[in-house]
């Protein structure tokens, strides 16, 4: 957000009538310095945004080391980080059943208003149960439980079309929808669980860290193309790299 104000001021003096008249404008990584060095970042911001992002990662003995170290203390209770990383590990393993039981335990309310998430349990429930070979219990489980969900709604029944269609190919990882067997669907899945925990719990289901990190990469693909300055390529280092003139 700080770099982001540094490169926005910087665009709109290179949008002044007598530097559009020029070419690019270079900026000297001494200059840049400067201006970097001019931002007063506190601390303590530095630090909630470390906390927001452990907590809501679900790094739970690394937030609680950084609350004593550092003295930030999390908006949540760390203990929950806990039981929602239970319910997330549940269903990146396929005990769904396991899963739906401790979203129950943790907050009744979370599945009772939440339609979209309690479908797609259901339907990672179906995939498990596919993935077993349990031919007559998909079958079973598909009719009793989501038919009558894509009854009520469209999306819904299209999804179950498509987990279904599993059952129709001998060959269930080669067929068009094979994709649902992959790993990436359990996370998939569980993504969205542990959004909607955190929405219940007040907090914000996605990390600040990372939208900061997509706003720094858009300002510098803006101010690139109208100046020459050191930019970030490499994020994990943080190293800024001289222009090419």
């Amino acid at each position: 957000m700080f770099l982001s104000r540094i490169v926005l001021r910087d665009l709109d003096s290179i949008d002044s009538p007598a530097s559009m008249a020029s070419s690019k404008k270079l900026v000297t990584r001494d200059e840049w310095e400067r201006k970097l060095r001019d931002v007063k970042i506190r601390k303590e911001d530095m630090n909630r945004l470390v906390m927001n992002f452990l907590v809501t990662e679900g790094f739970v003995d690394a937030a609680d080391k950084f609350r004593i170290e550092s003295g930030t203390q999390p908006d949540i209770d760390l203990a929950t980080i806990t039981d929602r990383m239970e319910v997330k590990r549940a269903v990146q393993s396929g005990n769904v059943q396991e899963a739906i039981e401790k979203i129950n335990d943790l907050n009744p309310t979370i599945l009772d208003t939440n339609p979209q998430l309690y479908f797609h349990l259901q339907q990672q429930k179906l995939i498990e149960l596919i993935r077993a070979g349990k031919i007559n219990e998909a079958l079973e489980f598909a009719q009793e439980e989501l038919a009558p969900r894509g009854e009520e709604n469209q999306a819904f029944l299209e999804e179950i079309e498509k987990t279904v269609a599993l059952l129709v190919f001998e060959d269930i990882k080669n067929c068009p929808y094979g994709e649902l067997l992959d790993v990436s669907q359990r996370l998939k899945t569980a993504s969205e669980v542990n959004a909607a925990i955190l929405t219940s719990q007040s907090h914000e289901k996605d990390p600040k860290l990372p939208s900061l990190l997509k706003m720094l990469i858009w300002t510098q693909n803006q101010l690139d193309e109208k100046a020459a300055y050191p930019r970030i390529n490499n994020f994990s280092t943080a190293a800024l790299e001289d222009p090419a003139i």
